[in-house]
Protein backbone atom coordinates (compact mmCIF):
# COMPACT_ATOMS: atom_id res chain seq x y z
CA UNK A 1 0.00 0.00 0.00
CA UNK A 2 3.41 2.45 0.67
CA UNK A 3 3.78 2.34 -3.18
CA UNK A 4 1.87 2.79 -6.45
CA UNK A 5 2.12 0.83 -9.05
CA UNK A 6 2.96 1.11 -12.57
CA UNK A 7 1.67 -1.63 -14.81
CA UNK A 8 0.51 -1.42 -18.79
CA UNK A 9 -1.68 -3.90 -19.39
CA UNK A 10 -3.84 -5.04 -23.29
CA UNK A 11 -6.58 -6.70 -22.91
CA UNK A 12 -7.94 -8.37 -26.05
CA UNK A 13 -11.70 -9.55 -26.53
CA UNK A 14 -12.09 -12.91 -28.29
CA UNK A 15 -15.61 -13.73 -27.44
CA UNK A 16 -17.36 -12.93 -30.65
CA UNK A 17 -14.69 -14.93 -32.89
CA UNK A 18 -15.49 -18.23 -31.17
CA UNK A 19 -18.60 -17.71 -30.59
CA UNK A 20 -19.20 -17.40 -34.46
CA UNK A 21 -17.16 -19.85 -34.83
CA UNK A 22 -19.34 -22.09 -32.48
CA UNK A 23 -22.04 -21.72 -34.67
CA UNK A 24 -20.29 -23.27 -37.51
CA UNK A 25 -18.36 -25.92 -35.55
CA UNK A 26 -17.07 -23.75 -32.43
CA UNK A 27 29.75 -24.38 34.58
CA UNK A 28 30.45 -23.96 38.21
CA UNK A 29 32.54 -22.77 40.45
CA UNK A 30 35.51 -23.61 43.14
CA UNK A 31 36.98 -21.93 46.14
CA UNK A 32 40.42 -22.60 47.78
CA UNK A 33 41.31 -21.81 50.97
CA UNK A 34 44.60 -23.15 51.36
CA UNK A 35 43.69 -24.77 54.50
CA UNK A 36 43.82 -28.87 55.33
CA UNK A 37 40.41 -30.12 55.76
CA UNK A 38 39.82 -33.70 55.61
CA UNK A 39 38.23 -35.22 52.75
CA UNK A 40 34.71 -35.60 54.19
CA UNK A 41 34.59 -31.96 54.94
CA UNK A 42 35.64 -31.13 51.34
CA UNK A 43 33.10 -34.07 49.76
CA UNK A 44 30.44 -32.20 51.39
CA UNK A 45 31.30 -28.61 50.48
CA UNK A 46 31.67 -29.67 46.73
CA UNK A 47 28.12 -31.45 46.88
CA UNK A 48 26.30 -28.41 48.57
CA UNK A 49 27.71 -25.75 46.02
CA UNK A 50 26.99 -27.96 43.08
CA UNK A 51 23.30 -28.27 44.05
CA UNK A 52 22.89 -24.60 45.24
CA UNK A 53 24.66 -23.59 41.95
CA UNK A 54 22.68 -21.15 39.67
CA UNK A 55 22.35 -22.55 36.00
CA UNK A 56 24.10 -20.36 33.48
CA UNK A 57 22.07 -18.61 30.93
CA UNK A 58 23.09 -19.67 27.43
CA UNK A 59 23.34 -17.13 24.52
CA UNK A 60 20.42 -17.16 21.86
CA UNK A 61 21.17 -19.24 18.87
CA UNK A 62 21.65 -17.90 15.48
CA UNK A 63 17.78 -19.09 14.72
CA UNK A 64 16.59 -16.32 17.24
CA UNK A 65 14.67 -13.53 15.83
CA UNK A 66 15.24 -11.03 18.87
CA UNK A 67 19.02 -11.88 18.09
CA UNK A 68 20.81 -8.48 17.26
CA UNK A 69 21.31 -8.02 13.70
CA UNK A 70 19.09 -10.64 12.81
CA UNK A 71 16.84 -10.19 9.34
CA UNK A 72 13.62 -8.28 10.49
CA UNK A 73 11.76 -9.83 7.34
CA UNK A 74 12.36 -13.73 6.45
CA UNK A 75 11.67 -15.38 3.73
CA UNK A 76 7.64 -15.45 3.25
CA UNK A 77 4.77 -13.46 2.61
CA UNK A 78 3.24 -10.32 4.46
CA UNK A 79 0.11 -8.71 4.14
CA UNK A 80 0.47 -4.44 5.00
CA UNK A 81 -1.86 -2.31 5.98
CA UNK A 82 -1.99 1.05 8.37
CA UNK A 83 -2.57 0.61 11.91
CA UNK A 84 -4.44 3.04 12.39
CA UNK A 85 -7.46 1.45 10.26
CA UNK A 86 -10.20 0.12 11.57
CA UNK A 87 -10.98 -3.60 10.03
CA UNK A 88 -8.53 -2.81 7.29
CA UNK A 89 -8.55 -4.35 3.91
CA UNK A 90 -5.78 -6.59 3.44
CA UNK A 91 -5.06 -6.98 0.37
CA UNK A 92 -1.88 -5.46 0.03
CA UNK A 93 1.24 -7.91 -0.34
CA UNK A 94 5.00 -7.63 0.62
CA UNK A 95 6.33 -11.14 -1.02
CA UNK A 96 10.37 -11.87 0.26
CA UNK A 97 11.24 -14.85 -1.84
CA UNK A 98 14.25 -13.89 -0.13
CA UNK A 99 15.51 -12.12 2.98
CA UNK A 100 17.02 -9.24 0.31
CA UNK A 101 14.52 -8.93 -2.54
CA UNK A 102 11.17 -9.95 -3.61
CA UNK A 103 7.95 -7.75 -4.52
CA UNK A 104 4.41 -6.40 -4.14
CA UNK A 105 1.07 -7.51 -5.24
CA UNK A 106 -2.32 -5.97 -5.17
CA UNK A 107 -4.93 -8.10 -4.97
CA UNK A 108 -7.83 -6.30 -6.22
CA UNK A 109 -6.02 -6.37 -10.11
CA UNK A 110 -3.03 -8.00 -9.33
CA UNK A 111 -0.22 -5.22 -10.25
CA UNK A 112 3.14 -4.94 -8.34
CA UNK A 113 7.09 -3.93 -8.22
CA UNK A 114 9.72 -5.93 -7.58
CA UNK A 115 12.43 -4.47 -4.92
CA UNK A 116 15.80 -5.29 -3.11
CA UNK A 117 16.24 -4.39 0.45
CA UNK A 118 19.20 -4.28 2.84
CA UNK A 119 18.16 -5.39 6.10
CA UNK A 120 20.09 -3.08 9.16
CA UNK A 121 19.61 -3.46 12.86
CA UNK A 122 16.25 -1.67 13.22
CA UNK A 123 15.64 -0.81 9.85
CA UNK A 124 15.29 -2.01 6.38
CA UNK A 125 16.41 0.13 3.03
CA UNK A 126 13.72 -0.88 0.18
CA UNK A 127 14.97 -0.42 -3.56
CA UNK A 128 11.63 -0.21 -5.80
CA UNK A 129 11.02 -0.78 -9.09
CA UNK A 130 14.24 -2.06 -11.66
CA UNK A 131 14.23 1.13 -13.94
CA UNK A 132 15.32 4.66 -11.67
CA UNK A 133 14.21 2.30 -8.75
CA UNK A 134 12.89 4.58 -5.84
CA UNK A 135 14.76 4.32 -2.85
CA UNK A 136 13.13 4.40 0.97
CA UNK A 137 13.69 3.60 4.32
CA UNK A 138 11.14 1.69 6.46
CA UNK A 139 12.10 1.90 10.43
CA UNK A 140 11.24 -0.57 12.97
CA UNK A 141 9.37 0.74 15.98
CA UNK A 142 8.43 -2.97 17.28
CA UNK A 143 8.40 -6.53 16.31
CA UNK A 144 5.74 -8.69 18.39
CA UNK A 145 4.91 -12.51 17.86
CA UNK A 146 6.68 -12.03 13.94
CA UNK A 147 4.17 -8.81 13.37
CA UNK A 148 6.19 -5.84 12.20
CA UNK A 149 5.23 -2.30 12.48
CA UNK A 150 7.45 0.63 11.85
CA UNK A 151 7.04 3.57 9.17
CA UNK A 152 9.02 4.73 6.17
CA UNK A 153 10.65 7.41 7.01
CA UNK A 154 9.23 10.30 5.55
CA UNK A 155 6.96 13.03 5.80
CA UNK A 156 3.84 11.39 6.85
CA UNK A 157 5.28 8.38 9.19
CA UNK A 158 1.98 6.32 9.22
CA UNK A 159 2.61 3.58 11.17
CA UNK A 160 2.13 0.19 9.16
CA UNK A 161 2.32 -3.23 9.92
CA UNK A 162 3.78 -6.05 8.30
CA UNK A 163 1.51 -9.19 9.55
CA UNK A 164 3.25 -12.81 8.11
CA UNK A 165 0.59 -14.34 6.64
CA UNK A 166 0.81 -18.35 7.53
CA UNK A 167 0.98 -21.52 5.34
CA UNK A 168 1.88 -19.77 1.71
CA UNK A 169 4.47 -20.60 -0.72
CA UNK A 170 6.45 -17.17 -1.55
CA UNK A 171 7.48 -18.78 -4.80
CA UNK A 172 3.98 -19.43 -6.17
CA UNK A 173 2.26 -16.92 -3.93
CA UNK A 174 -0.88 -15.11 -6.06
CA UNK A 175 -2.32 -12.35 -4.38
CA UNK A 176 -5.65 -12.44 -6.61
CA UNK A 177 -5.78 -15.92 -6.13
CA UNK A 178 -5.14 -15.82 -2.46
CA UNK A 179 -7.78 -13.37 -1.83
CA UNK A 180 -10.53 -14.79 -4.74
CA UNK A 181 -13.57 -16.24 -4.00
CA UNK A 182 -13.84 -16.77 -7.98
CA UNK A 183 -11.78 -16.25 -10.43
CA UNK A 184 -8.13 -17.32 -10.36
CA UNK A 185 -5.27 -15.68 -12.04
CA UNK A 186 -2.85 -17.32 -14.04
CA UNK A 187 0.46 -15.57 -15.39
CA UNK A 188 2.88 -17.63 -18.01
CA UNK A 189 6.68 -16.50 -17.32
CA UNK A 190 6.23 -15.00 -20.68
CA UNK A 191 4.35 -12.06 -19.97
CA UNK A 192 0.85 -12.96 -21.07
CA UNK A 193 -2.02 -14.06 -18.20
CA UNK A 194 -5.65 -15.07 -17.93
CA UNK A 195 -8.42 -15.29 -15.88
CA UNK A 196 -9.95 -18.50 -15.10
CA UNK A 197 -12.82 -20.52 -12.94
CA UNK A 198 -10.49 -23.22 -11.29
CA UNK A 199 -13.89 -25.43 -10.90
CA UNK A 200 -14.17 -25.66 -14.43
CA UNK A 201 -10.52 -25.33 -16.00
CA UNK A 202 -7.32 -27.15 -15.38
CA UNK A 203 -4.21 -25.91 -16.33
CA UNK A 204 -1.10 -27.66 -17.19
CA UNK A 205 2.70 -26.40 -18.65
CA UNK A 206 5.00 -28.60 -20.34
CA UNK A 207 8.03 -26.93 -21.36
CA UNK A 208 6.79 -23.88 -24.00
CA UNK A 209 3.03 -25.21 -23.71
CA UNK A 210 0.28 -24.73 -21.69
CA UNK A 211 -2.84 -26.37 -21.67
CA UNK A 212 -6.17 -24.39 -20.37
CA UNK A 213 -8.73 -28.13 -20.47
CA UNK A 214 -12.46 -27.21 -19.76
CA UNK A 215 -13.82 -30.25 -17.23
CA UNK A 216 -17.16 -29.23 -17.06
CA UNK A 217 -19.89 -30.98 -19.13
CA UNK A 218 -19.08 -32.12 -22.59
CA UNK A 219 -17.88 -34.62 -25.20
CA UNK A 220 -14.34 -34.67 -26.08
CA UNK A 221 -11.77 -32.32 -25.44
CA UNK A 222 -12.90 -28.78 -24.67
CA UNK A 223 -9.40 -26.81 -24.47
CA UNK A 224 -7.13 -24.04 -25.29
CA UNK A 225 -3.39 -25.13 -26.09
CA UNK A 226 -0.97 -21.63 -25.76
CA UNK A 227 2.23 -22.56 -27.45
CA UNK A 228 5.37 -19.87 -27.33
CA UNK A 229 8.41 -20.98 -29.45
CA UNK A 230 11.02 -18.84 -31.96
CA UNK A 231 11.17 -22.00 -34.23
CA UNK A 232 8.93 -20.21 -37.36
CA UNK A 233 7.25 -17.06 -37.68
CA UNK A 234 3.69 -16.40 -37.00
CA UNK A 235 2.53 -16.94 -40.08
CA UNK A 236 4.91 -20.31 -40.84
CA UNK A 237 3.42 -21.28 -37.53
CA UNK A 238 -0.07 -20.75 -38.96
CA UNK A 239 0.00 -22.36 -42.15
CA UNK A 240 1.62 -25.56 -40.65
CA UNK A 241 -1.49 -25.59 -38.89
CA UNK A 242 -3.62 -25.15 -41.41
CA UNK A 243 -1.78 -27.64 -42.98
CA UNK A 244 -2.38 -30.04 -40.47
CA UNK A 245 -6.36 -29.16 -40.33
CA UNK A 246 -6.27 -30.59 -43.75
CA UNK A 247 -9.10 -29.24 -46.78
CA UNK A 248 -11.34 -28.07 -45.02
CA UNK A 249 -9.01 -25.09 -43.24
CA UNK A 250 -9.15 -21.99 -44.06
CA UNK A 251 -6.65 -18.92 -43.16
CA UNK A 252 -6.94 -15.60 -43.05
CA UNK A 253 -5.19 -12.47 -41.45
CA UNK A 254 -6.99 -10.01 -39.13
CA UNK A 255 -6.23 -7.40 -36.76
CA UNK A 256 -5.66 -8.77 -33.78
CA UNK A 257 -8.71 -8.18 -31.10
CA UNK A 258 -7.83 -5.51 -29.35
CA UNK A 259 -4.98 -4.43 -30.54
CA UNK A 260 -5.35 -2.77 -34.37
CA UNK A 261 -1.95 -2.40 -35.14
CA UNK A 262 -0.72 -6.19 -34.55
CA UNK A 263 -1.58 -8.60 -37.67
CA UNK A 264 -3.07 -12.02 -36.46
CA UNK A 265 -2.89 -15.17 -38.39
CA UNK A 266 -5.55 -17.35 -38.16
CA UNK A 267 -6.39 -20.64 -39.27
CA UNK A 268 -9.83 -22.56 -38.52
CA UNK A 269 -11.73 -25.63 -39.10
CA UNK A 270 -14.83 -26.56 -38.36
CA UNK A 271 -16.69 -29.53 -37.48
CA UNK A 272 -17.62 -32.22 -40.40
CA UNK A 273 -21.15 -33.54 -40.12
CA UNK A 274 -21.03 -37.30 -38.98
CA UNK A 275 -18.05 -36.68 -37.25
CA UNK A 276 -16.62 -36.22 -33.83
CA UNK A 277 -17.82 -32.95 -33.18
CA UNK A 278 -14.02 -32.01 -33.95
CA UNK A 279 -13.40 -28.01 -34.28
CA UNK A 280 -10.61 -25.80 -34.24
CA UNK A 281 -9.23 -22.87 -34.50
CA UNK A 282 -5.43 -20.96 -33.85
CA UNK A 283 -4.89 -17.54 -33.63
CA UNK A 284 -0.69 -16.67 -34.04
CA UNK A 285 1.01 -13.58 -33.37
CA UNK A 286 4.94 -12.22 -33.59
CA UNK A 287 5.98 -12.22 -30.04
CA UNK A 288 8.90 -12.08 -27.92
CA UNK A 289 11.13 -12.89 -31.61
CA UNK A 290 8.76 -15.88 -32.48
CA UNK A 291 5.01 -16.53 -32.21
CA UNK A 292 2.73 -16.89 -29.59
CA UNK A 293 -0.37 -19.55 -30.65
CA UNK A 294 -3.70 -19.59 -29.16
CA UNK A 295 -5.28 -23.08 -29.92
CA UNK A 296 -9.07 -23.88 -29.36
CA UNK A 297 -9.85 -27.75 -30.01
CA UNK A 298 -13.39 -28.68 -29.32
CA UNK A 299 -15.96 -30.94 -29.59
CA UNK A 300 -19.62 -30.06 -30.28
CA UNK A 301 -22.57 -33.00 -28.86
CA UNK A 302 -25.27 -31.81 -30.95
CA UNK A 303 -26.86 -29.97 -27.92
CA UNK A 304 -26.72 -26.40 -28.94
CA UNK A 305 -27.92 -24.98 -25.62
CA UNK A 306 -24.75 -27.04 -24.15
CA UNK A 307 -22.56 -26.57 -26.77
CA UNK A 308 -23.11 -22.92 -26.54
CA UNK A 309 -22.26 -22.86 -22.91
CA UNK A 310 -18.59 -24.52 -23.63
CA UNK A 311 -18.06 -21.86 -26.37
CA UNK A 312 -18.98 -19.16 -23.72
CA UNK A 313 -16.17 -20.49 -21.44
CA UNK A 314 -13.47 -21.34 -23.96
CA UNK A 315 -14.41 -17.60 -25.24
CA UNK A 316 -14.12 -16.10 -21.29
CA UNK A 317 -10.24 -17.31 -21.57
CA UNK A 318 -9.64 -15.79 -24.27
CA UNK A 319 -11.74 -12.59 -23.54
CA UNK A 320 -9.43 -11.79 -20.75
CA UNK A 321 -6.15 -12.60 -22.13
CA UNK A 322 -3.63 -9.70 -21.17
CA UNK A 323 -0.30 -8.78 -21.52
CA UNK A 324 1.68 -6.75 -18.93
CA UNK A 325 5.05 -4.73 -19.03
CA UNK A 326 6.39 -3.51 -15.68
CA UNK A 327 8.00 0.24 -15.22
CA UNK A 328 9.18 1.75 -12.15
Amino acid sequence: MRKQFVSKVLTITLAASLAAMSLVGCGSASSEDGSALDEAVIEESLNSELITEEPVAMAPSADSEDEEGAPIFKKGVYVNYAKEAENPTKNYFYVFNDEGWGHTEDSENGAGVPFDCVQDEGSVHFSFGSVDAIEDVFVVTSVEDGVIYGHFDDDMKIELVFEPVPDVDPDTFNAVNYMSTGDYIYENANGWSIKYDPKRFDITEDANKVAIVYNGEGVGTNMIMVTYDVDMTAKEKRDAIAKEYGENATTMETPFPGADDVTAYRASCPAGEGGSGLYEEAIIIEYMGGYLCFEVIGHLTGNDELDMEVCDYLAGILDSLTFMSYGD
